[in-house]
């Protein structure tokens, strides 16, 4: 019995199928992302499905094994993952060109390698020498690391039957071609069942799979919002390729956190933990400038200072400009609105410039305090002293709030030899006392004013 072939048109961007061809996608709101695609059905697919059909068991009747996770062998990555990498997990990391990803790939691996385990990098970018070369100057030669350039899906699966290896990365999935559709590789269509038959395989014998992603010009990763669903993690390499400095963020994590950071510093033989991150952050900060705090950010279970810097100027433009990096800009604008009104600063007539040193992104409220600091003290003029550190949340009343693991971020600020901290009040209730650092309560953000100049 011949197969039935069928034409739809798929939008390139979010993967919506149409009869026919429109120039605007009604589900992303795109122009001109739709492609033709060849849509090939027969009965081999509805046996393929019977012939996987199980019955459903009573939950409590499942027996659990004791969860073996596996070590990298780098601390910051195995972080990340929630403490290693559980057998059977479908890895989704995506970030700009160049940014590291095939990079940390290799080194993990290597990381596993030299475990006596056996791992398989499939490129659908690099032909096998160019691996080798990058191999050579990463140092992570090593027998049990196998390496193919392959694209076709049909021949990565042969070679995992006959090889077995423990881990396999493939780099990319926009790469992957199904010889059954006749869509052109990086295609939805294409993207989405190549990725469909690697996670069944991942679950079926327990290999975890690493999927490299390509992103957008948006800083999105590349293919259809599906693919993000199918996997168990996405992580997201940040950072800019003219600074040192990489943050690999977990956006989604079915076996751990969704707030851990790993941060990874760029050399001649590849990525470098940085085990310490607040001192790396805080190494260059000017003494005594206005403008410049220090504030205490939760990432994950760790707490890592970093300096927000602020820049009031005086303008004579009606509209003045408000250029924010690394911060919430919205946010921003809350907190100016607040000391306009509740501090009587006339910060319309300035324009505001504001960055988080190093490339980090911080989106929490515990830093709100860090931020109006900043700002005054750009806009007085005065410098803070530079043994303080701000932390709380701020209210649309002006009020400091209360913020979440306190103590935590406390105990970092003093290792990091901070000597007086301003801290919501209620935070001070319950806090012990820590030798070494003065702790100061402020319930409004005028209290805060006062104390700090």
């Amino acid at each position: 019995m011949s197969k039935k072939s069928k034409i739809l048109f798929t939008c390139q961007s979010c993967g919506y199928q149409a009869p026919k061809w429109m120039g605007k996608c009604p589900d992303c709101g795109k122009w001109d992302t739709f492609a033709e695609e060849r849509i090939v059905r027969g009965p081999t697919a509805s046996r393929s499905r019977a012939a996987v059909q199980s019955e459903p068991v009573p939950i409590d009747a499942i027996a659990l094994d004791q969860e073996n996770r596996s070590l990298t062998g780098i601390a910051e990555f195995d972080r990340v993952l929630g403490g290693g990498l559980v057998p059977g997990t479908l890895v989704l990391i995506g970030g700009d060109p160049g940014i590291g990803k095939s990079t940390l790939m290799l080194q993990a691996l290597h990381g596993l390698s030299r475990q006596n385990q056996k791992v398989l990098y499939v490129s659908g970018e690099e032909s096998i020498r160019q691996l080798r070369m990058r191999s050579q100057r990463l140092s992570t030669a090593s027998h049990n690391l196998l390496v193919v350039s392959e694209i076709d899906v049909d021949a990565i699966l042969s070679m995992m039957e006959r090889h077995k290896p423990q881990t396999i990365v493939i780099d990319s999935i926009q790469t992957m071609f199904n010889s059954e559709l006749t869509s052109a590789p990086g295609s939805v269509t294409q993207v989405r069942e190549s990725t469909l038959r690697l996670m069944l395989v991942a679950k079926q014998t327990g290999v975890p799979i690493f999927l490299v992603g390509h992103v957008t010009k948006d800083g999105a990763i590349a293919g259809p919002r599906v693919l993000e669903h199918m996997v168990d993690t996405v992580l997201y390499f940040e950072g800019d390729r003219n600074h040192v400095f990489r943050i690999l963020r977990a956006v989604k994590n079915r076996f751990g956190s969704t707030n851990e950071i790993g941060v990874f510093e760029m050399k001649d033989r590849g990525l470098a933990e940085v085990s310490n991150p607040s001192a790396v952050f805080l190494s260059e900060r000017p003494d005594q400038a206005p403008g410049s705090i220090v504030a205490a950010s939760m990432e994950g279970t760790r707490p890592i200072l970093v300096e927000i810097q602020a820049l009031a100027a005086s303008t004579t433009l009606g509209t003045p400009r408000r250029t924010i990096l690394g911060l919430d800009a919205n946010r921003v604008a809350l907190l100016v609105a607040v000391m306009e009104k509740k501090l009587g600063m006339h910060l319309m007539g300035h324009d505001l410039f504001m960055n988080v040193a190093g490339g980090v992104k911080i989106d929490e409220p515990a830093v709100d305090m860090g931020i109006v600091a900043a700002v005054a003290s750009s806009f007085l003029d005065k410098p803070i002293s530079n043994g303080s550190i701000v932390l709380g949340e701020v209210g649309l009343t002006g009020e400091v709030r209360a913020i979440s693991h306190a103590d935590t971020r406390v105990a970092e600020m003093k290792k990091m030899g901070f000597i007086r901290c301003l801290l919501p009040e209620s935070n001070m209730k319950r806090m012990k006392d820590i030798k070494g650092i003065e702790l100061i309560g402020i319930d409004t953000v005028e209290n805060a004013v006062e104390t700090l100049f």
